[in-house]
This record gives C-alpha cells, sequence and structure tokens, in this order.
C-alpha cells in the first residue's frame, strides 16, 4: 500500500481556500498511486486563533462540509484521507480534531488529548475520547496530533489496539526540531509500527513552522522526509504484515525482539499517577 505526507501553507480562517488547495493535492498524490494520504494540523482553519471566539466561527461538526466533500473525492479516487481542523460540539466546544475520511465518508475522528501553551491549544477543549483504531480499507489506522507524539502512552494505547499505522498530523513551530528527527522514529520502532508525521511550512502570526515530515518504518527507519522549508508530498510504500508481526528474529533461536509481548505493566503503576505539577493559566 503507498501513503503519502502533503507538508503545505495554510492560511488562517480562510477554510474555503485550504479546502480546494487540500483537494488538487490529494487529486495528485491519488494520481502517484497514494491510497491513504495526510494533511498537517488544523490545514483547514490554521492554527494560531488568539482567542477561543476567534477560532470558533471557523470550526465545525464531524460529520460537517468539509468531510461531506472529503468523502465525495475520496469516493471518486478510492483513497483515505487524514486532515486537521477544529471541531465544533453541541455545546460550543472547540476541539483540535482530525478526521479520517473514506469512500463511505466519515471514518473516525481524533480529539487532541496533549495541549501544548501555544496557538489555538491554548484555549480549545482537552479532548475527551478514548484512543481508537479504525479501518482505512485493510489498513488499521490510529491518529495522534502533534504534542501528543511527545507522550509515548498515547502510541503506545494505539499499538496495544492494534494499530499497523500511526498519522500524526502536526504545526511544529520553532523549537520541535528534535522531535520531527529523533521522536518519530523512536515511536515507530517502540511500538512496530508505521508512523507518519506530516508538519506544515510557511509562517503564521510571527510563527514559522518547521516542516521535516516524515514516514518511518516499524524498525524505526526513515523511508521519505521532506525539507523544513518548502511544501512537498513525501510518499513510502508500506506492507501491512511488518507491522503486524510484532516479533523480530535477529538470529535464529538466539535474538529475537518483541517490545509489547515483553512489556510489564505491573512495574508502570507510576505512569497513570496524576502528576501535581502546575501550568500556566489558559486563555479564554
Amino acid at each position: 500500500m503507498k501513503i503519502a505526507g502533503i507538508q503545505m501553507d495554510v492560511t488562517l480562517g480562510k477554510v474555503s481556500l485550504n479546502l480546494n488547495r487540500m483537494i488538487e493535492k490529494l487529486r495528485i498524490a491519488a494520481a502517484e498511486g497514494a491510497r491513504l494520504i495526510v494533511f498537517p494540523e488544523c490545514a483547514l482553519t490554521g492554527y494560531c486563533f488568539e482567542n477561543i471566539a476567534e477560532a470558533r466561527p471557523f470550526a465545525e461538526s464531524l460529520p460537517g462540509p468539509a468531510t461531506q466533500r472529503f468523502g465525495e473525492v475520496c469516493r471518486e479516487l478510492d483513497v483515505y484521507v487524514v486532515f486537521g481542523l477544529l471541531e465544533l460540539d453541541s455545546h460550543d466546544g472547540v476541539f483540535n480534531a482530525t478526521a479520517l475520511v473514506g469512500p463511505d465518508g466519515l471514518i473516525g475522528a481524533y480529539r487532541k488529548v496533549h495541549l501544548p501553551y501555544l496557538g489555538v491549544d491554548m484555549y480549545s477543549s482537552f479532548g475527551d475520547r478514548p484512543f481508537a483504531v479504525h479501518d482505512a480499507g485493510e489498513l488499521k489506522v490510529g491518529m495522534n496530533i502533534c504534542y501528543d507524539a511527545s507522550f509515548p502512552e498515547g502510541a503506545r494505547t494505539l499499538a496495544l489496539l492494534g494499530a499497523d499505522l500511526i498519522a500524526l498530523p502536526t504545526n511544529w513551530p520553532p523549537g520541535a526540531e528534535n522531535t520531527a528527527a529523533y521522536t518519530i522514529n523512536a515511536r515507530a520502532q517502540e511500538n512496530g509500527v508505521y508512523y507518519i508525521a506530516v508538519n506544515r511550512v510557511g509562517v503564521e502570526r510571527g510563527f514559522a513552522f518547521v516542516g521535516s515530515s516524515r514516514i518511518c518504518d516499524p524498525f524505526g527507519s526513515t523511508l521519505a522526509s521532506a525539507d523544513h522549508r518548502e511544501e512537498a508530498m513525501i510518499y513510502a510504500e508500506i506492507d501491512i504484515a511488518r507491522a503486524r508481526n510484532k516479533r523480530f528474529e535477529r538470529e535464529t533461536g538466539k535474538h529475537a525482539i518483541d517490545r509489547l509481548a515483553d512489556r510489564r505493566p505491573e512495574m508502570y503503576r507510576s505512569v497513570i499517577e496524576p502528576h501535581q505539577l502546575t501550568r500556566p493559566g489558559r486563555g479564554e
């Protein structure tokens, strides 16, 4: 199966413009044979809103207009797409979210669990749904968003739920270069999954996003990567069976690795105990 990541610039608050550009790029990737195409975090809306009142008019429900439009194109091209947006719930709450859409429309969505003190995440609501794995054809896809990658528990949970691939739409700002360079490979290797992290480029309200999108295989090797400044499309061929075989025989009868079977969860109790450090106040 061929997958693609679309590293692109985004215009703050210009939903129709962003959506049309995404669909143009989706068509190009599909013509190259990609069946799963991943876009950046908040690709539909932009990210650097200065308060929740400014952001709310650009949020939409799921399913909604964007997932409907993507569903029509996915049906035409027989592809699947993951993209970032702001989700509006029935109580006017705003979540930083991703949606997985295929030929039959919306398949699943994810609300960002870990929120940094940056951009719209200073004002949006914390993700309130359990991590989940969804079927994109025969591929089992889990979703995280940007800062989530800094917390290994999210990716590990998705791996335990059976993910073959984790998609990470992201808006990495300056300072996140080491996350792009090292963390993505580590998350892929430690969970034995394919991992596709797709960042944006361009400048938005003073933040120059660092690009550096990449695709990693279940051994942590980089299959494809993008420059840190320019728009780009990256592609990789993935083998689903490779992600499902968690036991790696390095030398028959002498050396094998299984990072899921070899876990000792009874020793990890402190991981789930709340930490009492305070964080800066969140804006309104």
